[in-house]
């Protein structure tokens, strides 16, 4: 185990770096997610055609292709920018179609009579959504919502093979090709630096769970 004791720091800095990189793809996800699960639901059809085509072509394309589609076919159309920002926009977009998926199932849960009454009080579709069936939609999404974003905590390592740099499977990477570690210890190292990660957002969101399972 001395490949994880004489470069500790090393795995600690790919730690946090990996930790940034999931909590921007966490955001950016469960935001785009909603907005296109709205789009879903949404009595518009352009609209309803938008969220379909999203969700059907982002969720059966491999995150290889995505991320390939980003980090080399974005800068020939002139849109470049560093491997890290290209990464999470990749994430982001992949994780948002089973985002959406998640929340369009809390959506459809949610008893009609409930759009129905918002409506005969004069809302209108989009407050609604944001003020009666998304905060109960969010409610009975959080299991799947959760197993989807730890689903993307563990593709995020993924996107560390295109180039981020630095992160845990960079760092994992970079000890055993360039320095010459043995492989076991390393990828235990970013095995346990990956649990590290998944275990307390798993914890987390089984208290969200808890707590909202109390709120109704």
């Amino acid at each position: 185990m001395d490949a994880i004791t004489e470069n500790l720091g090393l795995f600690g800095r790919g730690y946090l770096l990996s930790l940034q990189l999931c909590l921007w793809g966490l955001a950016g996800s469960l935001v785009l997610g909603t907005v296109v699960a709205a789009c879903r639901v949404s009595p518009v059809p352009p609209l309803r055609a938008f969220g379909t085509v999203w969700v059907g072509v982002v969720r059966n394309c491999p995150l290889t292709v995505v991320l390939f589609a980003f980090a080399f076919g974005l800068p020939e159309v002139g849109v470049n920018g560093s491997y890290w920002w290209l990464g999470i926009a990749a994430l982001v977009v992949y994780t948002s179609a089973f985002v959406c998926e998640a929340l369009r199932s809390g959506i459809n849960a949610v008893p009609a009579g409930q759009a129905e009454a918002a409506r005969a009080i004069g809302l209108t579709f989009t407050q609604s959504l944001r003020s009666v069936v998304l905060p109960q939609a969010f409610r009975s999404s959080v299991p799947p919502v959760g197993s989807v974003l730890i689903a993307m905590i563990k593709n995020s390592a993924v996107v560390g093979a295109f180039g981020v740099g630095r992160d845990l499977f960079s760092v994992g990477n970079s000890l055993t090709s360039a320095q010459g570690y043995a492989a076991l210890p390393v990828l235990t190292g970013v095995a346990v630096g990956y649990l590290l990660l998944t275990l307390p957002a798993g914890g987390a969101l089984a208290a969200v769970e808890r707590k909202v399972a109390i709120a109704r």
